[in-house]
């Protein structure tokens, strides 16, 4: 697998539609002991973890591997937590968990499944509301991880029922924790430390650097580890980067905000109630009409520091705020808004400098893995200059926001999310879902040297609309919301790992995580079962190989019609291979329809449909022009 301009391809030529999904959504936890976000106790002894079992356990593998394949799901994104390598402590590798995730590379290996690993984190950790670093990278700073929620700093599912009255945890609160003050300060110190906190060291070394150094020296120890592995084709940089509070022209008010839910504190009060003072913060709500102020909450009741002795603050070290005479207040309310005397820019300023630094220290190890960037959720992709290192994909994500956050979908209603705007009829709730899609492949194109894209998360969750489909069984509504992402995917001619497939998915607890249920696979209420959610939305014919250019592709899953134009090449001597799932068609699918341009042929072009293999085979046989095969009952 290599990149070929805008192309993926495989060793023969033929350009790849890559299809899949991401393994799994409770990879971000540990599997011993149980690491569910529910679990109160989830969160205490972070150093006696382990991750072996994730996504997965290992007895379970062929199973699993197998029914993905069957799916014609052979190219997946796997998920690995920098905490889950090395939890116990810097430099410390949990080589246990290598040990079993090579025995997983190996076995997707014979199954014929491909694979790129994701180093996943939300917010930074889990002792911050997410997932991803260890707790050390927190308690090198000298803070203390336990005191995080009381003092306002992270907001966690394991303690909000405790510090709420017993209040049931929010849907889709989790994000706002990329505006508080913990995983705020540690993404800005990890991308630029240097610049905006250069007195904060940790072990004599800048924080930056130091964060940076064990950050990749982990993902190259794991590479090194399982480069010999040849399901891995690559690596991913960072799962959803943040720039913290990087770029903020004024921190007296909201900025960089992923979303308005709940209590957001200004950065001001933020710091000072990590600092420990009692602060009052404002609590916002999101409608289709816009964002709201709803109210205040006091920050900080108890006035608990989340610092050890000996430590402080690394923006009040910096300078940034002060509480001489016992009263916070800023001293330089626009500190992140400048790098190098202009204003800065989070993606082309640290966020490709740091993407530059990773290609390089895992190019050391295997020179020929592909390389999986992404931009800031709902944010600025990275641009990508002429010059910079090849082999690298665009793996940005989408979601439908509205339903996403609100767990509600009417497929003739949705929202313009940058404006607020209604769009009403299916028909053009379907064009917004292609247009918003079509954005990443249209930036890689201008300004990532038009280099392959791969939308490499979007995904529905399944309790939505009340979790009705739980209790009747019904999930039309499901495959009619899954089936319009992926028109969108196939007009933009996308190869796509959908969020998420969950082992361990249940209908009460979810993906395990923050209260998430995004996996098309679920145990439902019986844990000894287990089956694909609303397959008739994502379980469709796609081209997986072309001997050839793509040209245009759709599915009408109501018609059963399957469409597919491209260019055929001849000098590719091995065919095109359509991925046809069993029993998608009543009739056998080799009995087909062709068009082709007036000027054209076509008689050089054979079909093969072997049903076993779900597959149709074309060999161009000569044939060297665009063509369309059509396929239907």
């Amino acid at each position: 697998m290599r990149v070929s301009g805008r192309y993926i391809t495989d060793d023969l030529g033929r350009v790849l539609i890559l299809r899949g999904c991401n393994v799994g959504g409770s990879s971000k936890v540990p599997s011993a002991p149980p690491g569910g976000t529910h679990l109160r106790d989830s969160l205490i002894s972070p150093a006696g973890v382990s991750f072996v079992g994730r996504p997965f356990p290992l007895e379970e593998a062929d199973a699993h591997f197998d029914r993905l394949k069957g799916w014609g799901f052979t190219f997946l994104r796997l998920v690995v937590t920098w905490e889950a390598l090395e939890h116990e402590g810097p430099g410390i590798y949990d080589e246990a968990y290598l040990s079993y995730l090579r025995k997983i590379l190996l076995i997707a290996e014979e199954k014929g499944i491909s694979l790129f690993i994701d180093p996943h984190q939300d917010v930074w950790s889990r002792w911050t509301g997410g997932d991803g670093a260890p707790a050390w990278t927190l308690e090198k700073l000298g803070i203390d991880i336990e005191r995080l929620d009381t003092a306002g700093a992270a907001l966690t599912h394991q303690r909000y029922g405790e510090l709420n009255k017993g209040a049931p945890y929010p849907r889709m609160i989790w994000p706002t924790n990329y505006s508080r003050y913990a995983a705020a300060t540690m993404f800005t110190l990890f991308f630029a430390g240097n610049v905006y906190a250069p007195e904060t060291t940790i072990d004599g070394e800048s924080a930056q650097d130091w964060l940076q150094e064990r950050y990749l020296a982990c993902m190259r120890h794991c590479f090194r580890r399982l480069k010999n592995c040849k399901a891995l084709v690559g690596w991913g940089t960072m799962n959803e980067p943040n720039a913290g509070f990087i770029g903020y022209s004024n921190l007296e008010k909201m900025e960089n905000v992923t979303v308005y839910q709940g209590a957001l504190p200004y950065p001001l009060d933020a710091m000072a109630a990590a600092s420990g003072y009692t602060r009052e913060s404002p609590v916002y709500a999101t409608g289709i009409r816009g964002v709201r102020m709803t109210g205040k909450r006091v920050l900080n009741p108890e006035g608990l520091s989340i610092f050890r002795e000996g430590y402080e603050c690394p923006w009040k070290r910096a300078g940034v705020w002060t509480d001489e005479g016992g009263v916070p207040r800023l001293l330089r309310k626009d500190h992140f808004a400048a790098v190098n005397g202009r204003a800065a820019r989070f993606t082309g300023d640290f966020l490709v400098p740091f993407m530059r630094r990773f290609i390089e220290r895992m190019r050391e190890v295997n020179p020929g893995a592909l390389i999986f960037i992404e931009g800031t959720p709902m944010g600025e992709h990275p641009a990508w200059p002429e010059g910079s290192p090849g082999g690298v994909v665009n793996a940005f994500h989408w979601y439908d926001g509205p339903t996403l956050f609100t767990k509600f979908f009417r497929p003739w209603f949705n929202v313009i999310v940058e404006t607020s705007k209604p769009v009403l009829g299916r028909k053009n709730v379907a064009a917004l879902f292609a247009r918003a899609i079509g954005k990443g492949v249209a930036w890689a194109g201008e300004h990532m040297g038009d280099m392959p894209c791969l939308l490499g998360e979007f995904g529905l969750p399944f309790d939505m609309n009340g979790r009705k489909a739980y209790k009747t069984g019904d999930y039309r509504l499901h495959e009619e919301a899954l089936a319009m992402y992926y028109d969108g995917i196939d007009a933009n001619l996308l190869g796509s790992t959908i969020w998420n497939y969950t082992a361990d998915n249940t209908n009460e607890w979810g993906d395990g995580w923050n209260g998430e249920d995004l996996s098309i696979f679920s145990k439902g209420s019986d844990p000894g079962l287990g089956q694909g959610r609303a397959m008739g939305g994502w379980l469709r014919p796609y081209p997986m190989a072309t001997a050839g250019i793509p040209l245009a592709l759709s599915w009408d899953r109501k018609r059963r019609l399957f469409r597919y134009r491209f260019r055929a090449d001849p000098r590719i001597p091995a065919p095109t291979e359509i991925f046809i799932p069993a029993g998608c068609f009543a009739s056998n699918p080799a009995i087909s329809r062709w068009t082709f341009p007036k000027d054209g042929g076509g008689s050089g072009l054979k079909t093969d449909y072997k049903p076993e293999e779900q597959r149709l085979f074309i060999r161009n046989e000569g044939y060297e022009g665009e063509a369309e095969i059509i396929l239907n009952i």
